[in-house]
């Protein structure tokens, strides 16, 4: 990261930079050139609002607790610093250390989710290993919220499957107090609940008489889902009435408190500081005033299809390679498993009445965060800046690196001779080992042409190769502010 950012020169982009208000020491000279490539884009943001508080209005599309975390460690652990480094060179530290941390935790947690889920470990190593390598880790490691919000929210599927509901929902709680994306979560303790009933509903007589009568298992269904969604709500509904009260209340003469660089900032910019001379922004009068739609839509230009213009191209094959892969993974499940989708997985199967469920990638554990990860896409794909995809969905969604595990373990001939969690009896003439999606995988023409043909097999290597190089030179270049991106 410092050689690249050496090397490479800062495209002069119209990005939020705010102006240092004091002299940088030769320290903060030299955090700055070993890290400085980290605090471009959004996180130049999560620095400023952890240095000087929510004082622009679009500071508001981010949710407060990276930034609160950033200042916590800042003031607290790094606190024998401050002699020698400003708040600023601080923050950036914290960054780097949070980070570095979360990262760390968050393959841990997808490990231990993946056996949870697959109940096959060594498709759940490989899935950790590549969140580690992923090009989505170019964001864990740079100042973004990215890393805490992937600890938190695969701790708290985790902790789900594990069937400690208060504690999944007290991290999914956090969760949303990262990103606002966290908001979706909810669904896993709706369709848990859900599924919890529909499969009571299905037992056998004998088994009837020991449950409560059915209006108390409505009630009960209804009154957990309602606590763990609203709790999942809590930190955004509460970031929202914050901002209100920040940017619609009675003026509080900030002005005075302002650094006047940063009033500067704000009249050449454009930018909107909170209330000083009684003006409400027009978000202030809705209904439901919420600030952070709002400064998506007005200050990024975010919404439905808007995205759709022939200049975004570029950006739209920055994000293919991910939406391909999450494509695939989703058409691969449901085409093993038809009728379990069609049903929502709400019908007692045979398998699972015998206790012996399918395992890996597509055993019936793992709909719901199919049902996730596209809705996720659907989202990003048609209502975002597409090319926020491959760290948006590498750092919520499991399917990724699931899928991507389960085709190298079915389609790497170097793992085969590692073995495998459930060997067959007999290997096929490639050794493959046994399939968890039944003829879905194998029977894919693409993959029967690069398994049969060893010259078309290097071609694609070669061209694959080529890909992801310019892939990951991409996302490294991205990060430098050049003009393509």
């Amino acid at each position: 990261q410092a050689v690249f950012n050496l090397l490479i020169p800062d495209h002069a982009a119209d990005a939020f930079s705010a102006p240092q208000l004091s002299e940088p020491s030769p320290w903060d000279v030299l955090v700055e050139w070993l890290l400085g490539g980290l605090s471009h884009w959004d996180a130049e943001h999560f620095l400023f609002i952890s240095e000087h508080g929510y004082l622009y209005e679009h500071n508001c599309a981010f949710l407060p607790l990276y930034p609160l975390s950033l200042w916590a460690v800042a003031r607290g652990l790094l606190w024998p610093l401050q002699r020698l480094l400003r708040l600023r060179s601080l923050l950036l530290l914290s960054a780097v250390l949070l980070n570095s941390l979360f990262s760390i935790l968050a393959a841990a947690a997808l490990y231990e989710l993946g056996r949870a889920v697959l109940r096959r470990r060594r498709v759940a190593f490989l899935a950790a290993l590549l969140f580690s390598l992923s090009p989505a880790s170019v964001f864990m490691a740079a100042a973004y919220s990215e890393s805490m919000f992937a600890f938190l929210a695969f701790s708290a599927m985790w902790q789900l499957e594990k069937g400690q509901s208060w504690l999944s929902g007290l991290l999914f709680s956090l969760a949303s107090g990262a990103r606002a994306n966290g908001l979706i979560n909810a669904g896993f303790f709706l369709y848990s609940r859900g599924k919890r009933f529909a499969l009571q509903l299905q037992v056998g007589s004998g088994s009837t008489r020991k449950l409560p009568p059915l209006w108390k298992q409505v009630l009960s269904l209804a009154s957990s889902a309602i606590l763990m969604s609203a709790g999942i709500f809590l930190p955004f509904a509460l970031f929202q009435y914050y901002a209100y009260v920040r940017f619609c209340g009675p003026g509080t003469s900030l002005g005075q408190t302002i650094p006047e660089p940063l009033l500067q900032l704000a009249r050449d910019k454009g930018y909107r500081p909170a209330t000083m001379d009684g003006a409400k922004p027009p978000w202030c009068s809705q209904q439901v005033p919420v600030v952070y739609s709002y400064v998506q839509d007005v200050y990024w230009n975010v919404g439905f299809l808007r995205y759709f213009e022939l200049r975004q191209i570029p950006n739209f094959l920055l994000a293919l390679p991910v939406t391909l892969l999450v494509s695939w993974a989703a058409w691969t499940y449901v085409s093993t498993n038809p009728w379990y989708c069609l049903t929502l997985g709400l019908e007692r199967s045979k398998s699972e009445e015998e206790g012996k469920p399918r395992d890996g990638f597509c055993c019936p554990a793992a709909f719901v965060y199919v049902v996730h990860a596209m809705a996720l896409l659907a989202f990003g794909f048609f209502c975002m800046h597409v090319q926020v995809l491959t760290r948006f969905l590498g750092s919520s969604s499991p399917i990724l690196y699931w899928f991507s595990a389960h085709l190298l373990q079915e389609h790497e001939p170097l793992l085969w001779s590692a073995g495998t969690d459930n060997p067959p009896p007999g290997r096929s003439v490639l050794g493959k080992s046994p399939s968890s999606c039944g003829k879905g995988t194998p029977d894919n023409p693409i993959v029967r042409l690069l398994l049969n043909w060893p010259l078309i097999t290097r071609l694609s290597k070669s061209i694959l190769g080529f890909f992801l190089s310019y892939w990951l030179l991409g996302l490294i270049l991205h990060c430098n502010f050049l003009p393509w991106t």
